[in-house]
């Protein structure tokens, strides 16, 4: 193990800016100085250590005249200075000084005061020298029995650590313990003391927690938890032991500590796999995501009950659970309620569906009394679209979910209604039975809806299933309430002028004089004044839609009319009623078509539109059943296909997500022997405390590529070059949210370098956590040093420096030599991800930062191009297979990914392939990626240029 990879266990922060003082200063301060300027010396002389001083001279000095002193300050500073300085001779035997020093650390062992005793015992524990130790032992021993806890808490520490190190200094040590922690009565003392024994004398720890099983409950958190890992410890490694102590695990899933239940539930489930244990476990889990208040916690644990789900024999228990999951939804926070609604979706079965439709039910009533807020909004989408995808799974459930999402309709939020119109268009082209109450209900709300994109939606759904006569005349009231008075434009005209009259009347009052900041004089007329208040008049929600420009919206009408009008002359066999229904119809389509043509509307009617209408007009006066069967079949025939297509597609994403999970075992796969097994092939025989302490540390073991050593090589960045004097290079470690730098540096040269410091800087969105610390380096001697790098957002970043070191006995200046630049791969941080095509055409007309890049490549076939992009970028495609299959000589994709730090990334590709130069010539176009960012649209082209050209195997 290198000296960068020790056990660090105190940090002292060095100014780099400080000037390294003198040894002679330093005796004198230490020797004649007040207590003040000592504390300051022994500080200064620490930090010279720590930078590879070795300052013999002093060792003395500080025996003398600072360690017989019992100020508490310098008690504390010099435990730190005898945990640093070198203890022995070169030769490796004792420094005869050091015998001064015991004597004075037996003395704190006895001191009448704990904080001393305790200290003191703390830092026995960082010693490496038995000869040290040795005589400290009895007053070690008798601090077991020191009348406060702090000691005795320590004490056990150290007599820990100093077994564990040198068992034949105290061979007794877990019998001693064991009778210690008998008497025990502290909680924190016990903890420590049952710690030593599970590491030490596990049968002595079995043996122990034996004899107070049924009191585990009344212990306190600290102690619980060091039980519940010696129960998963033992019954990992002897399964037999598991009827013995799984009811104490049970007992402790009522602790009255978070920590407790979510460690013993997730004990419990590694430890059996009966019904009732994972109901146990999961129950725990839901009352621990209700009652913290920390969102962190809340969305961990509901991953824990995610992976639970996973296992095919625990989804049935938990689908008993799953009104009990949402109660979960009482959390504001939106993640958490996405993850809690995404798996009650999964759990649904139907025996659960109705209590879960009602409790969703009154969910979305509950956000329509909420004060109008983002994620309230966001929420109700989610409701929405879980109540859409139970309503498809079980149609029974449709009939009482669509009269309470109709009303929301005419809210103010478009996203949340165009995923009601969605639900509603699905569930009348599905259910027949359903038609009738939901034209009913539709009628009701027609008038309400105050956004154009529904309006449409709503008229296109009226068009195309109102098939009775009075339902048909209801469509038509409807139209002409929303559309007033017509004429338009006459009537508007009218009331333009009714206006002025008013307004001439009120003109003649005297103009007002006003004077500007100027200073010059404007007249302003009560005319002008008293316009906008007229203007903000109500109109009926479709003439404003016309008002404001919005032409689409009559086109969509002239199609809904055309429709209704069609099916009306079918169904009724009066002629003068037919004459009259038709007329009606058309008179609408040209007061609109009137109105485009106007100057009232803020924008005039586009020729597309203007055709449109104009169609519908020459349709209803021919009325020829080609039209008929064109207008109101073949329309409907492409909406049931595109649904049909739809739940194909569904279908098959849930067959591949079952298929994942199904683990099918062949006939001749190997049978794995846990005693014959390797141990990074130990899946689930792994102990889970000792993997969270590793993902903890940061030092996961991530599967690595098929060649372990390719997947490390790959990562090593060379620094500097053979013929430097310094020789560097670095292993680039990518953990989530920092980057562990672990440079290797070697003296080249034949004389020590001291002072040997690696200066790194950053650019980008990287931060450099801490300074690395100077070290001394003998001629050809090579250290590693650590650097961490903290990462705040997905660009790509990079890392510069250089290494500097003065030569020992050199009068020169220092050297220098100058780094490589590391890039950072902005492809650790990105990962696939899905979205709806809803939300990837929002995010495209959100996200303000485009980078356009022009395909150069030579690969020839579309396909293989676009895997390529998106093997190289990380990123998803969303464009589903069945659009993408087939050859028709052009391709258009969208690719969506997402970074661990929540960035959304898009792109679009769109390619073709020039058929003009040959079956050989290669894909041509472009790849255009938005993102919320500058850097992450920017790193992500860079990526893609970088990448384009496949290598030639």
């Amino acid at each position: 193990m290198t000296a960068a990879e020790n056990v660090c266990y105190t940090l002292i922060n060095v100014t780099s800016d400080s000037e390294p003082p003198s040894e002679v200063s330093l005796k004198t301060d230490l020797e004649k100085g007040e207590i003040k300027a000592k504390t300051e010396a022994l500080k200064k002389v620490i930090i010279m250590i720590l930078n590879g001083e070795k300052l013999p001279g002093l060792l003395m000095t500080i025996i003398r005249f600072v360690l017989p002193l019992q100020d508490h300050t310098i008690k504390k500073l010099l435990l730190v200075f005898w945990e640093i300085v070198p203890k022995t001779t070169p030769d490796g035997k004792l420094l005869q000084e050091m015998i001064l020093v015991c004597d004075a650390y037996r003395k704190d062992l006895q001191h009448p005061n704990e904080f001393i005793r305790g200290s003191t015992l703390r830092f026995l524990c960082k010693l490496k020298e038995p000869e040290l130790l040795e005589p400290l032992m009895p007053a070690i021993r008798a601090c077991l029995e020191h009348r406060h806890s702090y000691v005795r808490r320590n004490a056990v520490l150290a007599i820990y650590t100093i077994y564990r190190n040198f068992e034949n200094l105290i061979p007794d040590a877990p019998e001693l313990i064991h009778d210690f922690l008998v008497n025990e009565k502290d909680a924190s003392c016990k903890r420590n003391a049952f710690m030593m024994l599970i590491h030490a004398d596990q049968d002595r720890a079995l043996d122990y927690l034996s004899t107070c099983i049924d009191q585990v409950h009344t212990f306190g958190d600290i102690l619980q938890l060091v039980i519940v890992e010696l129960i998963y410890k033992v019954c990992h490694a002897n399964p037999s032991e598991r009827a013995r102590f799984i009811r104490c695990i049970y007992n402790l899933l009522q602790s009255s500590s978070p920590a407790v239940k979510y460690e013993a539930a997730g004990t419990l489930v590694t430890l059996s796999s009966a019904p009732t244990a994972i109901k146990a476990a999961a129950q725990c889990y839901i009352d621990l995501i209700i009652k913290e208040s920390d969102n962190n916690v809340k969305l961990i644990v509901l991953d824990r009950l995610i992976e639970l789900k996973e296992h095919p024999t625990h989804e049935r228990v938990l689908q008993d659970l799953v009104m009990d999951i949402l109660r979960v939804l009482s959390t504001p926070d939106l993640e958490v309620r996405k993850k809690t609604l995404q798996l009650a979706l999964d759990l649904v079965s139907s025996r659960n569906v109705e209590e879960l439709v009602i409790v969703l039910k009154k969910e979305v009533i509950k956000t329509n009394n909420v004060s109008e807020h983002e994620d309230t909004d966001k929420y109700r989408q989610l409701l929405v679209r879980t109540l859409h995808s139970c309503s498809v799974r079980f149609p029974d459930m449709a009939a009482n979910v669509i009269p309470v999402l109709m009303e929301f309709l005419s809210d103010t939020n478009e996203a949340a209604a165009a995923d009601v119109l969605e639900f509603v268009r699905e569930a009348i082209q599905r259910f027949d039975s359903l038609r009738p109450l939901v034209i009913e209900k539709m009628l009701e709300v027609f008038h309400a809806i105050r956004t154009v994109k529904i309006y449409r939606g709503a008229l296109w759904i009226l068009g195309e299933y109102c098939s009775t006569k009075e339902d048909i005349q209801s469509v038509m009231t409807e139209v002409r309430r929303s559309l007033g008075e017509i004429p338009i434009v006459e009537n508007e005209i009218k009331k333009e002028t009714g206006e002025v009259k008013a307004e001439d009347e009120v003109s003649a009052a005297p103009a007002q004089k006003l004077v500007t900041e100027m200073g010059t004089y404007v007249t302003q007329s009560a005319l002008s004044s008293s316009r906008p208040s007229k203007k903000e008049e109500d109109r009926p929600p479709l003439r404003s839609f016309l008002m404001d420009g919005d032409f689409y919206v009559a086109a969509s009408l002239a199609t809904t009319l055309t429709k209704v009008a069609l099916r009306y002359v079918e169904i009724v066999p009066d002629k003068k009623r037919q004459n009259s229904f038709v007329a009606e119809a058309m008179l609408i389509m040209v007061t609109v078509l009137h109105l485009g043509k106007s100057s009232l509307p803020k924008k005039p009617i586009t020729d597309d539109d203007v055709d449109r209408i104009s169609l519908c007009l020459k349709v209803l006066s021919e009325c020829s059943p080609l039209m008929n069967d064109i207008f109101n079949k073949e329309c409907r025939k492409s909406l049931s296909h595109m649904l049909t297509v739809r739940l194909e597609e569904e279908k098959l994403s849930q067959k591949k997500e079952s298929e994942k999970r199904n683990v099918t075992v062949q006939p001749d796969d190997p049978i794995s022997f846990m005693q014959l097994t390797a141990k990074n092939e130990m899946t689930s025989k792994e102990d889970q405390f000792q993997l969270s302490l590793l993902a903890a540390m940061g030092n996961t073991q991530r599967k690595e590529a098929a060649d372990p050593l390719a997947s490390k090589l790959n990562k090593v960045t060379q620094l500097t070059g053979f013929s430097d004097p310094v020789y560097a290079e670095a292993y680039v470690h990518v953990n989530q949210y920092d980057i562990v730098l672990d440079v290797l540096v070697v003296n080249q040269t034949s004389d020590t370098l001291q002072n040997c410091t690696l200066e790194l800087a950053t650019l980008g969105d990287l931060k450099l956590v801490e300074k690395p610390s100077p070290l001394t380096l003998a001629p050809h001697d090579f250290a590693n040093i650590k650097a961490n790098v903290k990462v705040a957002s997905t660009e790509n970043g990079i890392i510069f420096g250089n290494i500097v070191y003065d030569v020992s006995g050199a009068a020169s200046d220092r050297n220098c030599v100058v780094l490589s630049d590391i890039h950072i791969d902005i492809m650790d941080y990105i990962q696939p991800a899905s979205c709806t095509d809803a939300e990837f055409r929002q995010m495209w007309a959100e996200f303000e930062w485009e980078n356009k890049v022009t395909v150069n490549t030579n690969i020839i076939d579309l396909n293989d191009y676009l895997q390529h992009i998106l093997k190289s970028t990380n990123m998803k495609c969303l464009t589903p297979e069945k659009a993408l299959s087939g050859f028709c000589g052009f391709m258009a994709a969208n690719l969506y990914a997402r970074s661990i730090f929540g960035e959304d990334a898009l792109a679009n590709v769109s390619i073709e392939k020039p058929i003009h130069l040959g079956p050989e010539a290669p894909v041509t176009g472009h790849i255009r990626i938005r993102a919320k960012s500058q850097g992450m649209a920017l790193s992500l082209g860079d990526k893609i240029n970088l990448s384009q050209k496949k290598a030639n195997v």
